[in-house]
């Protein structure tokens, strides 16, 4: 009877671990580099502000070609005035003016006077300015979009680095948690060779002090990779806290990338392309004033119904005042050039034609820098890949000294110092060796953006 109730605590007991390890790991969201990066076009507020405002800058285009649509406008009023006015008077505006006969002599007698007309104007014939128009527009929808790509790559590189950065401190927090294990294992050695007078009580003290060292360099690690975890999740657009966020891309830390010597055309790259989608634009404006000083013409037509108080012969119809007596139509063509207005245009020109070879010169500068970075990123590429294995080399010999270190100890043949030297220097190397694996991804992360494309880093990831 017992032991059945020994095994049914046993088997509470475990489902109650299995639970409890499944709600952790439910709480717990692993991010994986390539989901940052989609998080980071899906989630982050300030990307879904640069898109929205490419998509309003589309919008442009259709404004700029809407403009061969006519514009037909309809409009009526009615009001009083006086008997001198009413015969010929209209608001100002929408209703082309006429004049009525004249009066025989002053009247103030108010009277009712209403007109209805509709007016259409048409601009079918641009001589090539609307075309600019629409060029202009167009230019300035792929510079919104060039200037969201160059943004969505800025951040999705700054998420990637702040990943590996992240991996790196969980990296160091496993080391000092091993620093911690060594002290500790230490300072119960120590109080059993003290307690058998094999070693001085002074040893426990420096152990302890020790232990306290490695435990404060914990914390500050910690806190290190709490920050950097919340940066991430910023980048990303995640509310989540850092402690609910676990990095499932942890394994790049333990092993070295390798890639190609090569170096591709920059013409693909987003900042390349938001510099030219800038000089396009510079080419539109230029040549939206180049064709601004040109004829315009305009096309109109006109219905026109009046009603007046007051009739041909001047006795007065006050009635007849709110119906439309006479009727009127027209069309018409208007042709315009503003002829002195070639100095301002010349001047245009020339300040246009300045920022478009203002803009050339930029963009050879960026082919230049590009180019540049190319070289140097694939120059410490190479030189980071010969320190990450020294630095296998390295770690490898400061775990042979210490476990050395620790037998003459336990031997009598050094005294704590030596020995505690031997444990830094381990420690030293550990997180030596994961920095230099780290600087070698980021290398390659350097790589990648200067070739402007972040795909040669993730597929390395595989």
């Amino acid at each position: 009877m017992k032991g059945y109730q020994y095994l049914r605590l046993l088997a509470t007991g475990l489902l109650v671990v299995c639970c409890l390890s499944t709600q952790k790991l439910i709480a717990q969201r692993a991010i994986s580099i390539r989901e940052a990066l989609s998080l980071v076009q899906s989630q982050q507020p300030q990307l879904n502000s640069f898109k929205e405002q490419a998509t309003a800058a589309g919008h442009n285009i259709s404004i700029a070609r809407n403009a061969l649509i006519p514009d037909v406008t309809v409009a009526y009023q009615a009001g009083f005035a006086t008997y001198n006015n009413i015969t010929g008077m209209s608001y100002p505006g929408l209703i082309l003016p006429i004049s009525g006969p004249p009066s025989a002599g002053n009247s103030y007698e108010p009277v009712p006077g209403s007109a209805l007309t509709a007016l259409l104007k048409w601009n079918p014939v641009t001589f090539g300015q609307r075309q600019a128009s629409i060029e202009k527009a167009t230019a300035q929808f792929k510079l919104a979009n060039s200037y969201y790509d160059e943004a969505l790559f800025r951040q999705q590189y700054a998420a990637i680095a702040v990943y590996l950065d992240a991996v790196y401190l969980q990296k160091l927090v496993q080391s000092h948690q091993a620093n911690i294990d060594r002290t500790e294992t230490g300072l119960q050695q120590s109080l059993v060779y003290a307690k058998e007078g094999l070693r001085p009580g002074i040893d426990t003290t420096q152990f302890q002090a020790a232990l306290a060292q490695a435990k404060t360099d914990l914390l500050l690690t910690e806190r290190q990779y709490y920050a950097q975890v919340t940066e991430l999740s910023r980048l990303i657009g995640l509310n989540d806290q850092a402690d609910k966020i676990t990095l499932s891309d942890t394994l790049v830390i333990n092993k070295l990338p390798y890639i190609a010597d090569t170096a591709i055309s920059v013409a693909s790259h987003p900042f390349f392309l938001h510099q030219q989608a800038r000089k396009v634009v510079s080419e539109a404006a230029l040549k939206e004033i180049e064709r601004s000083w040109r004829p315009k013409l305009d096309l109109w037509a006109n219905a026109y119904g009046r009603g007046s108080g007051v009739s041909a012969d001047g006795t007065l119809h006050k009635s007849d005042g709110w119906s439309l007596t006479r009727s009127n139509y027209g069309v018409g063509i208007q042709v315009s050039f503003p002829i002195l207005q070639f100095s301002l245009v010349n001047k245009q020109k020339k300040q246009f034609a300045s920022l478009v070879k203002a803009d050339e010169a930029q963009l050879s500068q960026l082919t230049l820098d590009l180019q540049k970075q190319q070289q140097t990123a694939q120059f410490n590429y190479r030189q980071d890949v010969l320190i990450a294995r020294q630095s296998i080399i390295q770690a490898q010999s400061a775990n042979d000294a210490f476990t050395g270190l620790k037998l003459s100890y336990a031997s009598g043949l050094i005294d704590f110092t030596r020995l505690i030297q031997g444990q830094y220097d381990l420690l030293k190397a550990e997180t030596g060796k994961a920095g230099a694996f780290l600087q070698t991804w980021h290398a390659l992360l350097d790589i990648a953006v200067t070739n402007g494309n972040l795909d040669e880093f993730t597929n390395k990831m595989k």
